[in-house]
């Protein structure tokens, strides 16, 4: 009867004219839903599923997901979402919309729009910036702040769920074989043992909330030139219930495993720039190994459900698992620092650098402008006045950056500096700030003639540096020499330059 119903609701979304729309219907069908597609229009249908992790068996249930899809993804996705049609029949029968009559479905009726602008798609056509990412950053940042913290701690529990999830779904398919997908588990579950504290202090103080849950590339889009969080996981409480970095992991895995490791060690700097949650980063290395764990069992499980045994299944499983292998890894943190005059090209250098120091998603990059705009409260991007730069201001904010790059390398997180660095004392605070972690240290100094500074600063596009042409001429009237930390020139190739940071 379900079967029956369902399919009568689907011929009913067939003709436009019931969606007030002109011209073909088109249909994308998933494991849980069918959206009808027409005109300037998109419905949203729950399919009749009763699953495991979600139950839609009943009209009734399927509207209340419906609502709750609305409610909680408007906030994310304000535009996108319209509003619930609810589908009755009526006394002849026939279906109707928002009748008095028995209710058969429900759909959520939503703005189309391109699908060209999904950010998966963005991403295969390589149109995902910098500058868009940083956007997608500060905007996840902003709904973690804003969603329902959930007052039951249990962190360690959840993610121990969530291995428990992954070893029955290993179990299903022949994909890996018993030993390595056992393997993999126990590295999992020692790991958490390991993190198990820091995971509960987290639930304690507010770090697990209601968040979107499902936080991968399709289900970014771009609307209106503005980036938005859609198809949040509204079914199922438990699923998205979770560490806010774990909720962004998501996204920082599928970045990493399509081959956009500087987008994803972007998107973590900018996230935890607005979300102040370094500690958190000690987490990311192993959320976004659980992310490709999970990504490995769920694509093995569609092989193993597939009419014919398809390879390329196989190999993107097999992909997501040595991801998540690679991940479960340790590597010792450094701290590299880079130092030089404005339009040195020292941001450059660092966002280069810091997706190949460390595990995925790569090393936190610490810069003297944001931290300098932190300190004030302000936007990375808004000047501050000349008061902002006084001695002892500066003084705080180099005391602010070893501080916090020794808490990071202490965590066994990598750490990338970037600031001037042209005074010997904040040089050795750096130094210092090493030996105290016990981790490997370099700094480099990048040198450039003036002109050629002078050149890259009246170029400079908009960012969070405040260095105009005066403040430049006041440095090189110091006549900084940097004999500590190795000599770059700042005009050889990028590659090299990274490539000498590595080595040094």
């Amino acid at each position: 009867m379900i079967v029956d119903e369902q399919r009568e609701v689907r011929d009913f979304l067939k003709q436009s004219a019931n969606l007030g729309q002109n011209g073909p219907v088109e249909f994308i069908e998933t494991h849980i839903s069918l959206i009808a597609l027409a005109g300037s229009r998109a419905f949203k249908m729950k399919r009749a599923v009763n699953l495991p992790y979600v139950d839609f068996s009943t009209p009734e249930k399927r509207l209340e997901a419906c609502e709750a899809e609305l409610a909680m993804n408007s906030v994310t996705a304000p535009g996108l979402y319209r509003r619930v049609r609810r589908i009755t029949r009526s006394a002849d029968q026939s279906l109707v919309w928002d009748g008095e009559g028995a209710l058969v479905d429900a759909v959520v009726e939503m703005v189309r729009f391109d699908q060209e602008q999904l950010f998966d798609r963005m991403a295969g056509a390589g149109r995902l910036t910098p500058a868009l990412m940083t956007e997608t950053a500060r905007m996840i940042a902003r709904a973690h702040r804003q969603a329902p913290i959930i007052a039951a701690g249990d962190g360690a529990g959840r993610v121990g769920r969530v291995l428990a999830i992954n070893r029955a779904g290993f179990a299903t398919s022949d994909v890996f074989s018993e030993d390595e997908a056992d393997r993999l588990t126990q590295n999992f579950e020692q790991q958490l043992s390991r993190l198990a504290d820091l995971l509960d202090r987290r639930a304690d103080v507010g770090r697990v909330r209601r968040c979107h849950g499902d936080l991968h590339l399709r289900n970014i889009c771009l609307l209106h030139g503005v980036p938005r969080l859609f198809d949040c996981i509204e079914f199922n409480a438990e699923l998205a219930t979770t560490d806010v970095l774990y909720d962004l992991a998501f996204l920082l895995m599928d970045l990493w495993h399509r081959g956009f490791p500087a987008l994803s060690n972007l998107v973590m700097n900018r996230y935890l720039d607005e979300g102040e949650d370094d500690e958190g980063m000690r987490l990311l290395p192993f959320f976004v190994a659980l992310r490709a764990a999970v990504r490995a069992h769920v694509t093995a499980t569609q092989v193993a459900e597939a009419d014919s045994r398809s390879e390329a299944l196989i190999a993107e499983a097999r992909s997501y698992f040595d991801l998540a292998e690679t991940l479960l890894g340790h590597m010792p943190p450094r701290l590299i620092a880079i130092g030089g005059l404005s339009g040195s090209g020292k941001t450059t250098v660092a966002d280069h650098l810091a997706p190949q120091l460390g595990l995925a998603p790569g090393a936190r990059i610490l810069e003297s402008d944001r931290v300098r705009k932190a300190l004030f409260d302000v936007p990375a991007e808004t000047r501050l006045p000349e008061a902002a730069y006084r001695p002892e201001v500066s003084a705080e904010v180099y005391r602010e950056l070893a501080m916090r790059a020794q808490d990071l390398l202490a965590n066994g997180v990598s750490v990338v500096a970037d600031a001037v660095f042209d005074k010997e004392d904040n040089r050795l605070k750096m130094s210092a700030a090493a030996r105290q972690a016990k981790a490997r240290f370099t700094g480099i100094w990048l040198e450039a003639d003036a002109a050629t500074l002078r050149r890259r600063v009246r170029e400079r596009e908009a960012g969070p540096s405040d260095a105009t042409l005066d403040v430049l001429a006041k440095q090189l009237e110091r006549k900084p020499q940097v004999s500590d930390w190795q000599t770059v020139a700042a005009d050889a190739p990028l590659d090299k330059v990274v490539r000498m940071a590595l080595e040094g």
